[in-house]
């Protein structure tokens, strides 16, 4: 019978499901085990030093020889009546010559999850604030990349890419923080510690990134086209212009995928090295930097498609996308870890983009006429948006470690963190007089009074959203951050233009 010996470090240990400790298996008599087994396999609160530094410490601590077989994987949660330690580790001894090239019987100290990270309210203002500030930058070079955008002649023949626009932004924004969701909390619980399994779990995300990219793609393009002939009806629509819209979409979805997915991975494997907690900075940088790229490549793909190709050609790259897309399924099928991904999760996508939609028939029909709205909407969404997805995704990570958030402090630091980004965007923005927004003192008001409800609504939703799901056996890492940013984007979208129309009537 094969075990797992296990130095237990002031903490308890529950078990889990999936295996992702790297501890070595020794072979033992099953009487010796019996001997040696001090306590059931459901659950363990031994009494042990914080740190096991040396040899008389190691001879006081409990030695847990684990059944292979009843338990698979451990989770450290701290009690919590006991005092937040800066550190926290499990001491695996190493019975084996097998892992990471270690001597026989050398034991292994080895960080699982840092409790005191997760919970401490200081590292996560330290922490989200640096990639806020970054994602507020890229929203606002985004928001006025749209302003500019507008008036090139593929958004002037091709009216739909407007209706696209958010509809883009906000799917291909769902792949991204879907994937920094899960590459969390797949951090967080110690999973991408072991470089076999570490591997893996990139490789095939990155492959499922790729197929439900170019599905997106191709169900937005088509989505935003319908609705472009429902709602415009005048304009005369050709063959030309569907291919022109779904082609666009598609290489901008997949192609932003490919770049924002590697960098993410990079950015969550990083932050595991350092010690800081993926949950407080992934999904703030896949929501930002994935709008700026999507709009940056949209845009000049959609205009190289009008001014140089022709219709067959883009038919011909159009049925090339489509056949890469089996290539991608067939590589992640045969991946363990992300098999399931390929079937599950696309319904909170796509009426996510219904949703979302509706955001952008209400851009659309009024970017023109209300100056720096195309500004000010991927910047007031985006930062509440940001704000509630590091909230869902921090609750997702404790759901999964068996743990619970600390919702009352989590909120007041994230609304204490929304203030002064949304008063440094205003100024900036007034000072430097860009997006052509007229920021009177009355409309600087109701800007910030309009974020602040929309954030008090986020926090409320994702939280709500996600113990929901989780309830319901839903992965929140996968259904809740589609839902939360897409509603986020109608209502925010929704009261920015009320804003305008109040301001115009009672002046």
């Amino acid at each position: 019978m094969f075990f797992k010996k296990i130095y237990h470090s002031d903490m308890r240990l529950p078990t889990m499901q999936k295996d992702f400790i790297g501890v070595e298996n020794a072979n033992f008599s099953q009487d010796e085990m019996e001997k040696r087994l001090s306590c059931s396999s459901d659950s363990f609160a031994l009494r042990t030093s914080t740190e096991i530094t040396n040899d008389k410490e190691l001879e006081n601590s409990h030695h847990i020889y684990i059944p292979l077989n009843q338990i698979t994987s451990t989770v450290i949660e701290r009690f919590r009546t006991q005092k937040s330690t800066k550190s926290e580790y499990i001491e695996v001894c190493n019975t084996d010559d097998d892992f990471d090239s270690d001597p026989v019987g050398k034991i292994k100290k080895q960080k699982i999850l840092d409790i005191s990270d997760v919970h401490r309210e200081r590292n996560l203002a330290f922490e989200a604030m640096p990639p806020l500030i970054i994602s507020v930058a890229g929203l606002m070079f985004a928001g006025w990349l749209l302003d500019l955008v507008q008036h090139w002649p593929v958004f002037n023949k091709v009216p739909e890419l407007f209706i696209l626009v958010p509809v883009l932004l906000n799917l291909k924004g769902n792949l991204e923080m879907n994937l920094a969701s899960r590459l969390s909390t797949s951090a967080n619980l110690g999973e991408l510690d072991k470089s076999s399994v570490r591997y893996e779990l990139i490789w095939g995300n990155l492959a499922v990134l790729q197929v439900q990219s170019l599905i997106v793609g191709a169900v937005a393009g088509l989505f935003s086209f319908t609705e472009g002939v429902i709602f415009h009806p005048i304009h005369v629509n050709t063959y030309s212009e569907i291919m022109l819209v779904i082609v666009s979409s598609m290489i901008c979805a997949a192609l932003s995928s490919m770049i924002l997915g590697t960098f993410m991975c990079v950015l969550i494997i990083l932050s595991r090295k350092f010690r800081i907690n993926p949950d407080n900075i992934a999904c703030p940088m896949a929501s930002s930097l994935g709008d700026l790229l999507t709009l940056i490549i949209l845009a000049v793909c959609g205009e190289f498609l009008l001014r140089y190709v022709q219709t067959y050609i883009s038919t011909v790259m159009f049925l090339v996308l489509t056949s890469s897309v089996f290539l991608w399924i067939r590589v992640a099928w045969v991946n363990k870890y992300v098999r399931d991904l390929l079937i599950s999760g696309w319904t909170p996508l796509f009426i996510a983009m219904i949703i979302s939609s509706v955001a952008g028939l209400v851009l659309e029909r009024y970017i023109e006429q209300y100056t720096g709205l195309a500004l000010l909407t991927p910047v007031l969404n985006g930062i509440t948006g940001n704000l509630g997805s590091i909230y869902a995704s921090r609750i997702s990570t404790r759901l999964h470690g068996s743990g619970e958030e600390d919702y009352r402090r989590s909120e007041i630091t994230l609304f204490l963190i929304h203030i002064p980004i949304e008063v440094g965007f205003l100024i900036f923005v007034w000072w430097f007089d860009i997006g052509h927004v007229n920021l009177s003192i009355s409309f600087s008001i109701i800007y910030l009074i309009i974020s602040i409800l929309c954030l008090l609504f986020t926090l409320i939703l994702a939280k709500k959203l996600t113990l929901w799901l989780w309830k319901h056996k839903y992965d929140p890492d996968n259904y809740s951050l589609p839902y939360i940013t897409s509603i986020v984007d109608v209502i925010g979208t929704g009261l920015l233009v009320l804003c305008y129309l109040g301001l115009q009537y009672f002046r």
